[in-house]
């Protein structure tokens, strides 16, 4: 006689990921980083080159809700720009930065 619970338990692990496929994440790239005064914003026009903390060619530092979880770098598909993951942050230095 088998156990019933040991049947479902595929199937009920399956809801519960599926559940948590659901829930929305804020996706950020950075690029890198400024500090502008007010005034120098407002002078800001089209074609303005903004000086950023990070080095042309540098990884880009990619966060899931503010959390920093991997390094990327820019790439251009089909006329559009993306990111292509090249490391993933370990959990170790996830918290490293929170200290």
């Amino acid at each position: 006689m088998s156990d019933k619970s040991e049947t479902n338990e595929p199937e009920l692990d399956r809801k519960n990921l599926d559940f948590i496929l659901d829930i929305p994440l804020q996706v950020t790239v950075e690029l890198g980083r400024t500090k502008l005064l007010v005034k120098d914003i407002l002078q800001l026009n089209q074609g303005a080159v903004v000086e950023l903390s990070k080095l042309a060619g540098e990884p880009l530092d990619i966060f899931v809700n503010s959390k920093l979880v991997a390094r990327g770098e820019a790439v251009v598909v089909n006329e559009k720009y993306g990111v292509r993951l090249v490391d993933i942050v370990s959990p170790n230095e996830r918290v490293e930065k929170i200290l």
